[in-house]
């Protein structure tokens, strides 16, 4: 994999080839492996080692990118030429910055703990088959048929431009996701973390397990509105899709349900939303596409939406347009994506801030008369981007809570429901884990227990 110093060494070769002043690469390196399992046998062990350079050049208000994965020098110029002859035929924007400057890059406190792990990057197809071995051992002892992955990989991350600014990340990562299967139930559940030290796959599995089980034979319960207890994951996967709305170029283009809303309490009292890349519990790269520093931003506090997130440009933008005053805080905050795109910017690095007094799912179980208990959330999507209505499905585990007991499985729901309503309706939440799901990137989040959570239809499995 590439270290910083032998990216240094090709950026300088890249710029002797260039004909303009400005150039940034950015430089990855990925090592995945992959194993993949399905009816209790792996049937899939895959690996993966790539390196790219991707070159972006800008000159009069114009700029453009090129990547390439080879180092050689003729596959150099050709990437530098290629990005080049796509820069001369854009438009002239009279908004392009130059690049970031140096200083940009470097860090302000709340420095980022590392997150490269060796015994991470150790592990071995062997290590993988181990793993899953166990867990089909878990599988068969309870006469259910399991499928999954178990993935690990490295990666690091150079961003160097000609103003000065060079910024260096690299990260492990170690994933397990785990569905055990019956005739008419099924269970799931997955994790990744940078240190392989921190994934229990057998754990995991009898998680899986017992939630297939126990959910057998699953009852039918008509739609409507209904106490929720929904585990981080489930969480997780719905409250995703409101985050791309907290980008600054999202205000300036109207596209976003919070037009209008900034600095309104739209939430319930006790939610408390921050950026955070430093967060011990998240991962991810400590600067943006443009090698610009991350900022811890608060989104969210005691229901009121505080700020947005700006790529430098955004920023720019936005302390000129008509929504400068009714915005908050505006400065470039390093969430951009790399140039050129038309996204802007979102957060990244989601942590919720419970207000002490959490619960364990199994407290919010034993206080819940009648509600029900939901593992994952699947297939959603908006119905109404402005009051943020999502419609998707339960599965993998859904269960009937009565008298403060889970009593039973039940079929699947489809539900439609406000996220605005949902973060206002939150009654208890756990002490917020890293969570993964299948919706949504990786967050910091609680399980929650939240009323008058609306299922419109109930499915046949």
């Amino acid at each position: 994999m590439l270290d910083q110093t032998q990216a240094q060494e090709i950026f300088d070769k890249i710029r002797k080839y260039a004909s303009v002043e400005e150039i940034e690469v950015i430089f990855s390196s990925t090592d995945y492996s992959l194993t993949r399992f399905a009816n209790n046998t792996i049937h899939q062990n895959v690996s993966e080692l790539n390196e790219s350079a991707s070159i972006r050049v800008a000159f009069d208000g114009k700029t453009a990118r090129a990547s390439t994965n080879r180092f050689d020098d003729e596959s150099l110029k050709r990437a530098v030429q290629a990005a080049e002859t796509m820069a001369k035929v854009q438009e002239s924007d009279p908004d392009h910055l130059p690049m970031a400057q140096a200083a940009e890059g470097k860090s302000s406190g709340g420095d980022v703990p590392s997150r490269w792990f060796g015994s991470t990057a150790a592990i071995t197809p062997a290590d993988r088959a181990d793993a899953v071995g166990r867990i089909v051992a878990v599988a068969k002892k309870n006469k259910l048929v399991t499928a999954g992955i178990y993935s690990s990989s490295s990666f690091a991350e150079t961003i160097i431009n000609s103003n000065g600014l060079a910024a260096n990340h690299r990260q492990t990562s170690a994933e397990v996701s785990i569905t055990m299967l019956a005739d008419d139930s099924s269970g799931w559940q997955k994790a990744n973390s940078p240190d392989v030290a921190n994934l229990d796959p057998v754990r995991l599995g009898e998680i899986a397990a017992e939630k297939a089980a126990r959910s057998r034979k699953p009852q039918e319960l008509p739609p409507g509105k209904y106490t929720v207890i929904l585990e981080p994951a489930a969480v997780l996967d719905v409250v995703g899709f409101m985050f791309w709305d907290f980008g600054g170029l999202a205000i300036l283009d109207q596209r976003s349900f919070l037009n209008n809303r900034i600095g309104t309490k739209l939430f319930g009292d006790n939610i408390t939303i921050i950026d955070d890349v430093a967060h011990p519990l998240q991962s991810n790269a400590p600067f943006d596409g443009e090698g610009v520093r991350r900022a811890r931003v608060p989104l969210v506090e005691n229901g009121v939406i505080k700020r947005l997130v700006y790529a430098r440009s955004t920023a720019e933008k936005m302390r000129k347009s008509e929504y400068a005053d009714k915005v908050g805080e505006i400065a470039a905050t390093g969430h951009g994506f790399p140039l050129p795109n038309e996204m802007g910017e979102m957060p990244s690095n989601i942590v919720f801030i419970t207000p002490g007094g959490e619960q364990t799912v199994e407290q919010m179980i034993s206080g819940t008369e009648r509600g029900i208990l939901i593992t994952r959330l699947w297939y959603i999507r908006e119905v109404d981007p402005y009051q943020k209505i999502l419609t998707g499905m339960t599965r993998d585990g859904t269960f009937v809570v009565e008298n403060g007991q889970v009593k039973a499985g039940i079929r699947n729901f489809r539900f439609n429901q406000s996220l605005i309503e949902m973060l206002s309706h939150v009654e208890a939440m756990g002490k917020p884990v890293r969570a993964s799901g299948e919706e949504s990137f990786d967050m910091v989040v609680p399980a929650m227990k939240v009323s008058g959570f609306n299922f419109t239809e109930v499915t046949k499995f």
